[in-house]
């Protein structure tokens, strides 16, 4: 039997006048891996500082087994900012220790990218007080996973991880023998790590068997059963509920409900995008041209992101874009965006964008903007338009969308002063779509935002008839809401890649290990790789035949994304167009490995 770590015996906790938990018990075992999600402000990050023992509760008791050995990562970190890296998360170990506990190694690689810390100044030797928020919070969770405990507690984990980051601590904390529990709004994650959820909502906390998936099928049943007035909400669930099923039925790995029961829920739910549709409304919208890139460089001071890109975004287009931290995906939308905005005037260092005469460009950039503090949610949206048309024959007014985004009536008259970081987020995107673009650049959309509103802005988006691209670590919502996803992978290039998110960790995990083995003969003298210099010209001459097929394939992919837009309503020939996409993306693979083989020769 399991022994007890953590036990909540009817706990209760007031904030002025609002009950955020209200005579919650539950209890935390050997071998818990719980995920606590729930709308912002309902309680979650509260809930774990009174099982962590951070705050007392106002009634009620919380009791840890004797010798509970206790790591928590909260949201602000106590690093001491005058210490360095090694002396917070190593404690001065001397490198022959550090280096030989494959623990540390596989730490440091996993959240840094290399035991010498790229991107750090000094790597371990780096000062902690003049680092970002990011580079602090890494730092925090380096030092917690390093040690060895009971129980865990982590606060928003995935926070600035980009995507090869959570997919590492995904199947770090999996192997783990420490209980686990996590507030986290990164549903992959939970889907990966957790065995149990917890729901806190209104004061209450829901317990569910399974991760992510598993939950969502018992909260929509659950809410049948129940016939609850939450209609809306309900509807929300099941149409998530159809697409996990549909869309990617392998993706729990712990199913406890019966297919057949789930299929019965959703079997009169829709798909949730009908992109044909759309593609076909977008086109009427836009016209042929919206974003046309050709032989262009992107620059960040002396640093080239990307150079020689020829690429087309079309009318319908729904791109999510990953890649590693400093690829270059921010300078790319905000060059696509300088252009769009000053009508083609500003252009990157080399190359030309030229952008649609009809694009009505919405960018959701990472930084909140600013808005008068004194003015109410609803005057704010209302400043930008009282209605908007969302497609398909969607028409809300202002008050309507504020509830859609979780601002109900009361919400909606509260100062923007007074809003939390999540809910300037939200109104931040609302008073986006209220202006009715056409054409969205959403860059990090998910930062602040719960799990529910999540949903709710996927719901409005999949019949939004427009072009989009998507920049997140949220694997679960570039999933969800596009259609294609394409990768900076630190090369100064672009590709399109077939299988999504997957494909890209299996193509920097390749690029890492051809990079792994070439550092050791780094700084050799020539010949002592084993690589003649005969060997190492032609290799050298094969890579630049290569480079150059590469450049032809970009080309030719670009006439084909042309094809399909200027014959959205064939769908027929956008099939068989589809189909030499494909070939070619299959050809581009194989020619990319090819390389990689050759990069350790020439």
């Amino acid at each position: 039997m399991a022994v007890n770590l953590v036990n909540v015996e009817a706990v209760s906790k007031v904030y002025g006048t609002r009950a955020l938990l209200d005579g919650v018990s539950l209890g935390v075992s050997e071998g818990d891996r719980i995920g606590v999600v729930g709308r912002n402000g309902d309680g979650k990050t509260t809930l774990i500082r009174l099982l962590a023992k951070l705050e007392e509760a106002d009634t009620g008791r919380v009791t840890h087994s004797g010798g509970l050995h206790l790591g928590v990562l909260t949201q602000h970190d106590s690093l001491d900012p005058e210490a360095t890296v090694r002396h917070e998360v190593i404690r001065d170990m001397a490198d022959h220790e550090w280096a030989g506990n494959a623990k540390i190694r596989d730490v440091l690689t996993g959240l840094f990218g290399g035991l010498d810390m790229p991107g750090f100044p000094q790597g371990l030797d780096t000062v902690i007080g003049p680092l970002s928020g990011g580079e602090r919070r890494r730092i925090a969770l380096a030092k917690l996973l390093i040690e060895e405990q009971d129980l865990i507690i982590l606060d928003e984990p995935t926070n600035h991880l980009d995507v090869e980051g959570i997919a590492w601590l995904a199947q770090h904390l999996s192997q783990r023998r420490s209980a686990l529990v996590c507030v986290t709004h990164d549903r992959w994650f939970l889907d990966q790590v957790c065995t149990r959820m917890w729901d806190v909502q209104k004061g209450d906390v829901y317990e569910y068997e399974g991760g992510y998936t598993d939950y969502v099928f018992a909260r929509a049943e659950r809410e049948r059963i129940a016939a609850t007035e939450e209609v809306k909400r309900q509807n929300l669930v099941r149409k998530e509920l159809a697409w996990l099923r549909r869309g990617a039925p392998a993706r729990t790995s712990k199913p406890r409900f019966r297919v057949e029961a789930a299929n019965e829920l959703i079997a009169d739910v829709p798909p949730p995008r009908d992109s044909g549709e759309l593609m076909k409304f977008a086109s009427s919208r836009l016209g042929k041209t919206v974003f046309d890139l050709k032989d262009v460089t992107v620059q960040a001071g002396p640093k080239v992101l990307l150079k020689h890109l020829t690429w087309q975004l079309g009318p319908g287009d729904r791109i999510g874009l990953v890649g590693v931290n400093g690829s270059g995906k921010t300078s790319l939308l905000r060059a696509m965006t300088e252009a769009a905005r000053s009508e083609g005037d500003i252009q990157p260092t080399a190359g030309r964008i030229a952008v649609g005469k009809t694009v009505k460009l919405a960018y959701l950039s990472q930084e909140v903007a600013e808005l008068d503090p004194t003015w109410r949610v609803l005057q704010a949206v209302q400043a930008v338009r009282d209605r908007v048309d969302l497609g398909k024959g969607r028409e809300m007014t202002a008050g309507q969308l504020c509830e859609t985004f979780g601002f109900g009536k009361e919400k909606q008259w509260t100062p923007v002063g007074d809003l939390s970081g999540g809910e300037r987020r939200r109104l931040q995107l609302l008073r986006l779509l209220m202006d009715e673009p056409n054409v969205l650049f959403l860059d990090e959309p998910t930062n602040d935002l719960d799990i529910e509103t999540l949903t709710q802005l996927e719901d409005v988006l999949d019949g939004w008839p427009g072009s989009m691209v998507v920049i997140s670590h949220d694997r679960f919502f570039i999933e969800r809401t596009t259609d294609r996803v394409f990768a900076l992978l630190g090369d100064a290039t672009l590709r399109m890649l077939p299988r999504g998110i997957d494909e890209y960790l299996e193509r920097r995990h390749k690029m890492e290990a051809a990079a792994a083995a070439a550092s050791p003969a780094a700084g050799q003298p020539a010949g002592k790789s084993g690589v003649s210099a005969a060997d190492a010209r032609a290799a050298k001459k094969e890579l630049q035949k290569i480079e150059r097929q590469l450049d032809k394939i970009s080309e030719k992919e670009s006439r084909l994304h042309t094809q399909i837009a200027d014959n959205s309503t064939d769908f027929e020939k956008v099939a068989k167009l589809d189909g030499q996409l494909r070939e070619l993306a299959t050809e581009r693979e194989d020619l990319e490995m090819r390389w990689l083989e050759l990069a350790d020769d020439a």
